[in-house]
């Protein structure tokens, strides 16, 4: 299963995935780009495809998917979606910052809590949350975005700890930039270590198994290591503002 699997990251797991042999559940909130994906997979791979088109941010979205894959094994939950409004946060709108806690924090907390505990009981599974560098500091102009991020990383790192010993693998991915169309739309231009989509897949997938934390490409990892370990926060902060001034 696949929580953001339109477009970008979500749609390049879906194929790894497929080219893995799964059969998948494919959601986002848009229906026409979803439909066209399944329907290549299908055609590409000999694989089953579901769609459900929901809109995360609902307050029951969680429960309505539980409740539409009662029936199937779900080997391998993908949490990708998310909201990433760009601007200061005493000018953006309470409803985008309110959107960001449902989409980013809210949704992946209780998707894993719907998720896990079915895989817990045939004692195997995994559980894949999609998190960003900028989680790893306080990054300006996508301030809410960021801290939403933090909060996956450490539930990731958390969830990895009690379900591991019970046949479950968590996993937090740790992801730079990556050729989206949601990036190419507010970068103005790429950030060193910038990825295609794919390679993010396959390398977390690949992940799966080895440790909590995963940071697709060699220097997104030196990146994370200098952010978060090497600089004081202060100019950690000042790093990433350079960056994200290119936002729009």
């Amino acid at each position: 299963m696949i929580a953001g699997a339109s477009e970008g990251l979500g749609a390049a797991y879906a194929r790894a995935l497929g080219r893995r042999g799964m059969d998948l559940v494919l959601v986002a909130r848009r229906s026409e780009p979803l439909e066209a994906l399944a329907a290549r997979l299908r055609d590409e791979l000999a694989i089953e495809v579901r769609t459900i088109s929901l809109d995360l941010a609902e307050p029951d979205a969680i429960e309505q998917l539980f409740r539409s894959t009662a029936t199937l094994e779900v080997g391998v939950a993908i949490y990708n979606a998310a909201f990433a409004p760009v601007g200061e946060l005493v000018t953006m709108a309470t409803e985008q910052l309110v959107r960001v806690v449902d989409v980013n924090v809210r949704a992946p907390l209780l998707f894993a809590r719907a998720f896990a505990p079915p895989m817990v009981a045939r004692r195997r599974g995994a559980i894949v949350l999609v998190s960003s560098v900028a989680g790893l500091q306080g990054s300006p102009r996508i301030a809410c975005y960021a801290a939403s991020k933090a909060f996956e990383i450490v539930l990731a790192e958390g969830l990895w700890g009690e379900l591991r010993r019970r046949g479950v693998d968590v996993l937090g991915v740790t992801a730079g930039a990556i050729r989206t169309p949601g990036y190419r739309g507010a970068s103005r231009r790429e950030a060193p270590g910038t990825l295609d989509p794919a390679i993010v897949a396959e390398r977390s997938l690949d992940a799966i198994g080895g440790g909590p934390i995963s940071v697709p490409g060699w220097i997104n990892r030196l990146a994370s290591w200098i952010l978060g370990r090497l600089l004081p926060r202060r100019l950690a902060i000042a790093v990433m503002a350079a960056s994200t001034s290119e936002l729009r």
